[in-house]
């Protein structure tokens, strides 16, 4: 290998040297020429290649280092990887940037396990932000659940720690919130408040006084009362967060909720051509309204959509979270009646009725489902779709699924519907160790996050984050997927070993699998000739590591349209 790469860097030398430079020629060129590489290029084959070129934001070469060497002229940018893997850029199908960027700027929680630590960090933010004009309210996410059990914190507890301002700080799974008494006085929320369609108010103890904590639709009583971001604060969120998927490799996403004023700070970057990353932008689809909104979101759809930004998804929210008990079940959760069965967000028939009206009129649909009805719900719903509409391309996908029925496994390939997992939660982490297996029994937990059974019947799989919910490195979720243990656990903490998923079949879900669902397959996902330069370089390839070790390697290089979007400092170019 030395001695041939001398050779390319030799005949390299001698075309710089001896050739004379002429316009032609420098057209001719490709503007970055990248060799002694490991290429994982995703094509339909899954080829490898040594070297790549970029020329004028396109791929003009996939091949051998020797093939390399025409595409190198004089003002061409060569560089050798010394054995660094390259890969299409990562697609994250379930994140939210937007809503993300905002959450961190305020009282963030996502780092802290215990309530004695979100606490403090609480205090902590209360402390270093005082009351005024900026800050008349407290607003944060991010705390975990499992420290406070099934009910959920308390409203004396936050009174404590923010007695002079409403508080409302929204949980790490972004389906429950916690609200201090005056954000609760706020939105006249007291005994006498029946829980909402689809929302629940968490009492205390076998009385009617709202405990602090509220659920799904219950949410909405405080956070409509609460201060919104501007423009210039959405513009800005939007702007600085795509710095922060390209450091992880991230060059595409589907930012699964958005409203009118995120997809004006959207459009904003697009027609700038600020846009880093391509958007897959999703409406949301609202319980609360009837059938004139799909008007109001097609309107949306052909005035904001355009040229790195796409608006042409609709989301809807079949139901809640398992640990919050609002997931949809076939069956009742443990030690409930028969009426424990989660929350429904739309009953089947108006669900089949949106979908079909939301189907003929061109939208994809990404649907939220983690219980087993929910999932149930959604595939007849897209099923009836299809019966009314005929089959068509727009890539409907179904999000989370956290447990699918067996008779609902086989529907996603036999319906062409994409499952789209955010594989960072398969594992036995505290969520499901003390929140959702004791909700479900050993039966159903044996069958969660079934990403495994999925991949064998053939169906199409993508990979989401769902930040802030959880980490935004790719590379993170890939390892769980394909060793089903936390990030530092031993290989011996497997968690339902039938389900594990394959380094390609994930290195997939996050390129090829991800560009397509996004409809953007002819343009990114893959490494080819002609498609755009969306790539990244890695310090390891990731076939010569340990699986454990995978989330240890770094991005070192991203390239979004041939420009590059972030640059370790390390790495020479």
């Amino acid at each position: 290998m030395k001695s041939i790469f001398s050779a390319i860097l030799m005949c390299f030398t001698l075309v710089m040297t001896v050739m004379p430079v002429r316009a032609a020629d420098q057209q001719t060129h490709a503007d970055i020429v990248l060799v002694n590489g490991a290429v994982y290029t995703m094509d339909a084959a899954r080829r490898w290649a040594q070297a790549i070129a970029v020329t004028n934001g396109r791929i003009s070469y996939v091949g051998t280092d020797q093939g390399a060497v025409r595409f190198a002229g004089p003002l061409s940018n060569v560089i050798n990887l010394r054995g660094k893997m390259v890969l299409p850029g990562f697609i994250d199908s379930h994140v939210h940037p937007v809503q993300g960027a905002i959450e961190e700027s305020n009282c963030f929680l996502n780092n802290f396990e215990t309530a004695e630590s979100i606490q403090n960090a609480i205090a902590d933010y209360v402390k270093e932000h005082p009351l005024d004009k900026a800050h008349e309210w407290v607003l944060g996410s991010g705390w975990a659940l499992p420290p406070f059990g099934v009910k959920g914190p308390t409203k004396a507890v936050l009174d404590k720690l923010v007695p002079d301002r409403p508080a409302y700080i929204l949980s790490a799974d972004c389906h429950s919130a916690w609200a201090n008494s005056k954000a609760l006085e706020l939105a006249g929320i007291t005994a006498f408040t029946p829980d909402p369609t689809a929302g629940r108010i968490e009492r205390i103890g076998d009385t009617k006084e709202p405990s602090g904590t509220l659920r799904e639709a219950a949410m909405d009583l405080v956070s409509k009362k609460a201060p919104k971001p501007d423009a210039d604060q959405l513009r800005e969120a939007a702007l600085s967060v795509q710095k922060e998927l390209n450091a992880f490799g991230i060059v595409g996403v589907q930012d699964a909720s958005v409203d009118e004023d995120t997809l004006k700070a959207y459009a904003s970057l697009d027609d700038s051509n600020l846009l880093t990353m391509r958007v897959n932008a999703c409406m949301m689809l609202d319980p609360k309204e009837g059938e004139e909104q799909i008007d109001k979101l097609t309107k949306w759809s052909q005035k904001y959509d355009g040229n790195t930004l796409r608006v042409k998804s609709v989301k809807i929210f079949a139901d809640g979270v398992m640990e919050s008990k609002t997931a949809a079940m076939l069956e009742p959760y443990v030690g409930g009646d028969a009426n424990d069965v989660g929350i429904l967000n739309f009953q089947p028939q108006l669900f089949k009725w949106y979908a079909c009206k939301l189907d003929g009129a061109g939208f994809q649909i990404h649907i939220h489902a983690i219980g087993d009805r929910a999932v149930r719900v959604a595939l007849d719903a897209l099923e009836t779709a299809e019966k009314i509409n005929g089959r068509s391309d727009k890539r409907h996908h179904i999000a989370h699924l956290e447990l699918v029925d067996a008779k609902d496994i086989n529907r996603f390939r036999d319906m062409n519907v994409t499952a789209n997992f955010q594989a960072f939660w398969a594992y036995r982490d505290k969520y499901v160790t003390e929140l959702t297996e004791p909700m479900l029994g050993p039966e159903r937990s044996k069958h969660l996050y079934p990403i495994g059974s999925i991949l064998r019947s053939g169906a199409t799989v993508v990979g989401g984050s769902d930040w802030t919910v959880s980490s935004a490195n790719p590379l993170d979720a890939i390892q769980v997927a394909v060793t089903r243990c936390g990030l530092n656990e031993s290989a011996d903490k497997i968690f339902l070993p039938d389900e594990l998923a394959n380094l390609p079949e994930m290195l997939a879900a996050y390129t090829i699998n991800g560009a397509w669902l996004g409809h953007w397959d002819k343009e990114s996902g893959s490494l080819e000739i002609g498609k755009s330069a969306d790539l990244i370089v890695l310090d390891h390839n990731l076939f010569a590591i340990p699986a454990q070790e995978i989330h240890n390697t770094k991005v070192l290089w991203t390239l979004f349209k041939g420009r590059a979007v972030y640059r370790d400092p390390n790495f020479e170019i």
